[in-house]
């Protein structure tokens, strides 16, 4: 779910990260803290207990251990203040860690969530939500059926459901032209973990049955579509894309996976993703770009954004943390819907952050991705964090006069190119108002204390275990040592985080009182990362073309593996980025539909593919 972004490198290389957080483990048999109420016998009835004056538990701690602890926190104790506080620490501290440690030591299962839930709303920021949604599809007219494959395949759902429902083009035969495709080029886009051929043919067959008979479920119904392997399919594995887990197979469906069965779905395909959601590289190798194959996809939805690009699939569900849906649709030249958070629920997929992770749809046109969002919005018991919402959406709705905010230094900056500055152009040029933003200097890099504690949490026993040994990507910047590097992080720098979590949230709130929507550079990492944590929806889009004199990533530079370099240049999709109000996904839909129009380079395909 997440990509790498330069801030969060900075951040972990910078050793930020620090607290005593793993000083005082006592050994599996040693006493555990005296409880508050086996006080001593010689203790006057009625005498409150005493913190820390339990028998010390866990190995011995100095003053030069708080000393060297200090250079990983970046603060400073007087001597005496280090001496007060190793002096207590196996009676006051080291107990706290008992849950992991023992003797008590107390499971915490995958399904078990924080108890704290990060709620995005600002009391003064009223909600685009309501009882009732109101949901209306393009009127335009579709095309007549293609007579190519290669042109059905590529064809947007808008348009195949249209067909389906009509009955000119069957599920089945849809489901078998991507299922050769699939056969075709995955050995080159390494984007397939799991494909379910035969149940994939059986949903289809089924989907023809029921629309003969007049049982038509909408528009998703018969159309095929590959699920990121973070979502649990019943009965077929789900691998997190980790080394760990490539036999794990679940009994029960996803709530996401249930609503698209429910819509009439048809599931082709477990997408690769980058192992427990990060980056691009999986226990298969590198899922690559078929734009530009010979770099990788970008991450972490990394097989949804290959497989869709290259027409392997109708559309497909990713999921993102902190840049996963947004990166691999720059990259791949998608279309990538990033919900509010807490508008789908997460129940069965794999949690990487509970207060962070958000599934999307990923697909090749703006209301593809509404159509999708409209199948699986909505609460469910098993996500805690998600709630009750309306989605308010009209195709065929004027947006002249919508206020569009943004901020001028960044489309003078790189990562902005000229595509950025042409999409503010266009903005004007449909009637909509531009609006000069701004945001304070603050160091929003540090709000990444919140992912780094949460990740390493959710993977808590597979790094005590070693098990991220078996992960394929080792490297400084991968999960093996982010997590074990986490363990070291501050309780009291993650409060902090938190507080600052909410400050950004109002400035947010602020900038939303006087504008509909944001445009902004898709990978500028200041909005890229607050837009994640305060959980604003986003969707990006392709606007044009771009040419790079070399192949893009998201690991850090690695000399003794050089990325190719192209002369002459190659040319690629560049996507602008729409960020909305809080569940106010239809109105980013409906400029990101007249923006797409403008712009007239979504049809457009990846030549070799």
């Amino acid at each position: 779910m997440e990509t790498m972004s330069p801030s969060r490198r900075e951040f972990v290389a910078l050793g930020t990260l620090g607290t005593l957080g793993s000083l005082g483990w006592p050994p599996i048999g040693l006493p555990a803290q005296t409880p508050a109420s086996a006080q001593s016998p010689d203790t006057p009835p009625g005498a409150p207990p005493v913190a820390g004056t339990g028998p010390g538990i866990g190995p011995e701690v100095t003053e030069s251990t708080l000393a060297a602890a200090e250079k990983l926190v970046q603060v400073e104790m007087k001597p005496a203040d280090r001496a007060q506080a190793a002096g207590n620490w196996r009676s006051a501290m080291a107990p706290v860690y008992e849950r992991r440690t023992g003797p008590r030591k107390v499971p915490l299962e995958p399904e078990t969530a924080p108890a704290s839930l990060w709620n995005p709303a600002i009391p003064c920021a009223p909600l685009r939500k309501s009882d009732t949604s109101h949901f209306a599809r393009s009127i335009d007219p579709h095309p007549p059926l293609p007579s190519s494959d290669v042109d059905i395949a590529y064809a947007p759902v808008a348009h195949l459901s249209r067909w389906i429902e009509s009955r000119q083009l069957t599920a089945e035969r849809l489901t078998k032209i991507y299922l050769d495709r699939i056969d075709r080029f995955d050995p080159r886009l390494r984007c397939v973990i799991t494909q379910p051929r035969e149940h994939a043919l059986e949903q289809a067959r089924r989907a023809d049955a029921e629309i003969a008979l007049g049982h038509y479920r909408g528009p998703l119904h018969g159309i095929p579509w590959g699920a990121k392997d973070l979502l649990d399919t019943a009965d077929i594995a789900t691998t997190y894309g980790a080394e760990p887990f490539r036999n794990r197979v679940p009994a029960a469906d996803a709530a996401v996976t249930a609503r698209l069965n429910a819509a009439g779905a048809v599931l082709i395909a477990k997408l690769s993703m980058g192992a427990l959601a990060l980056n691009d590289v999986w226990f298969g190798g590198q899922t690559m770009n078929p734009w530009l194959p010979e770099e990788g996809s970008s991450g972490s939805s990394a097989g949804p954004g290959s497989a869709t690009a290259a027409g392997l699939v109708a559309f497909a569900i990713g999921s993102e943390t902190d840049g996963s849906i947004v990166s691999p649709s720059m990259r791949c030249g998608l279309t990538g819907l990033r919900p509010t958070f807490g508008r789908v629920p997460r129940t069965g997929a794999m949690t990487l952050c509970w207060s962070l992770d958000k599934l999307g749809p990923m697909a090749r046109s703006v209301e593809d991705t509404m159509l999708v969002l409209n199948a699986i919005s909505g609460p469910d018991a098993g996500d805690l964090s998600s709630v009750p919402s309306s989605l308010n959406f009209d195709a065929n709705a004027e947006v002249r006069g919508l206020r569009v905010g943004y901020f001028p230094a960044w489309m003078q900056q790189s990562p902005a190119t000229d595509v950025d500055r042409k999409a503010l152009a266009t903005v004007t040029a449909l009637g909509m108002q531009p609006v000069e933003v701004s945001l304070p200097d603050w160091p929003y890099g540090s709000l990444q204390v919140i992912l780094l504690a949460e990740s390493a949490a959710a993977f808590e026993e597979l790094t005590l275990s070693h098990g991220v040994d078996a992960l394929r990507m080792q490297t400084p910047d991968s999960w093996p040592n982010t997590f074990r590097q986490s363990r070291f992080l501050s309780a009291v720098d993650f409060v902090q985080a938190d507080r600052l979590r909410r400050k950004v949230a109002r400035e947010m709130a602020r900038i939303f009182s006087s504008v509909d929507l944001l445009l902004v550079p898709s990978l500028r990492d200041e909005m890229l990362t607050l837009t994640n944590f305060t959980g604003h929806p986003s969707l990006t889009l392709r606007a044009g073309f771009v040419e790079v004199a070399g192949a893009r990533s998201d690991w850090a530079p690695d000399p003794a593996h050089p990325l190719p370099k192209f002369s002459p240049p190659r040319r690629v999709p560049h996507g602008i980025t729409l960020i909305g109000k809080l569940f106010d996904e239809g109105t980013l839909a409906q400029a990101g539909l007249a923006l797409e129009k403008a712009f007239g380079v979504v049809s457009e395909r990846p030549p070799e593919f």
